[in-house]
């Protein structure tokens, strides 16, 4: 298992070479000039040259692509230059909220996702497989940041539930953590529910009518061990892929939400430095961002081999 995992993450490095390679280029490819930024609106021409100069933008390409991987090397994403501060500390900072309410929403996917759909599969074509269809393609449907926003609407406005807003750490008040941390967490996991659900009830619909099934059926097993027991392992590979999309997501998506709800997460940095035109806090968070997935998803393939030994034992592993 060991040796699978290390193999995937030697596989991933060139991914990830080139990852950081595009986060480079978006200097070029943003419009805008980022020393005219830096320097900020009435500097003269001077300055700009001055800032320029500082930043390494008058440098050939080939000269700023060393630079920055040298950076890189010792941890160096850049300095913000709307707060001042580096980056990589900005981004350090922030990603335990992301991550925590990304966890949350997860853990209401898995739990609500999984058990709708073995329910509609359980009892297919009956009332409960309709309503959870239904629910479910209501869940893939609907946006997001509009479901966010009725919420807020609904449960922090005329109920009073929940704060409309801002974010408490669990280390300073776990009551507090799930007051804010609820309605962002909700509203992301409301779609992948839906897709989650989807997904199990078709996998559990085909697991269910193997010959095995019929056979521990047979044994007069009861229904519970049957569907829990020898149903659901035989579904966890697809289920894997999806729950892996779906954490993919949550991270990704927490743009939109964080900035709904006013939440301090990775989200909402960046999209504060995509309106302010932060060029190193967007360089720097895309580059944060996709290696967090790109590690995500060694995570999810080393998962596979342990669902599933054929995985490793395919042939691609040295």
């Amino acid at each position: 298992m060991g040796r699978h995992a290390l193999w995937r993450l030697i596989q991933a490095a060139p991914l990830l070479l080139l990852i950081s390679l595009i986060s480079f280029l978006l200097l070029y490819l943003i419009p805008g000039d980022p020393a005219l930024v830096a320097a900020g609106p009435g500097a003269s021409a001077d300055v700009v040259a001055q800032v320029r100069h500082n930043m390494g933008l008058d440098r050939p390409f080939a000269v700023q692509l060393g630079l920055f991987y040298a950076r890189l090397l010792h941890g160096d994403l850049g300095r913000s230059l709307v707060l001042g501060q580096p980056v990589a500390e900005a981004i350090l900072q922030r990603a335990p909220v992301t991550l925590w309410i990304s966890l949350y929403s997860l853990v209401l996917t898995i739990i609500l996702g999984l058990a709708a759909g073995i329910a509609a599969a359980v009892r297919h074509n009956s009332w409960v497989d309709q309503i959870v269809s239904v629910v479910a393609l209501l869940g893939v449907s609907l946006p997001n940041f509009w479901l966010a926003l009725v919420m807020i609407v609904i449960f922090s406005v005329q109920l009073g539930w929940f704060p409309t807003g801002g974010y408490v750490a669990p280390t300073t008040s776990l009551a507090g953590w799930f007051a804010t941390a609820t309605m962002p967490a909700v509203a992301l996991a409301l779609l992948q529910i839906g897709l989650l659900t989807r997904i199990t009830r078709a996998t559990m619909l085909d697991v269910l009518r193997q010959d095995y099934i019929r056979t521990a059926r047979a044994k007069g097993l009861g229904e519970a061990l049957v569907v829990g027991r020898h149903a659901l392992a035989n579904t966890m590979i697809p289920i894997v892929t999806v729950v892996g999309i779906i954490l993919s997501v949550l991270l990704s998506g927490s743009v939109v939400i964080e900035t709904v709800f006013a939440v301090p997460g990775v989200g909402a940095l960046l999209g504060n430095a995509i309106l302010a035109r932060d060029y190193p806090m967007i360089q720097g968070g895309l580059l944060f961002v996709a290696a967090t997935l790109l590690l995500l998803n060694v995570g999810i393939d080393v998962l596979y081999a342990a669902f599933d030994p054929r995985v490793r034992l395919g042939g691609d592993d040295p």
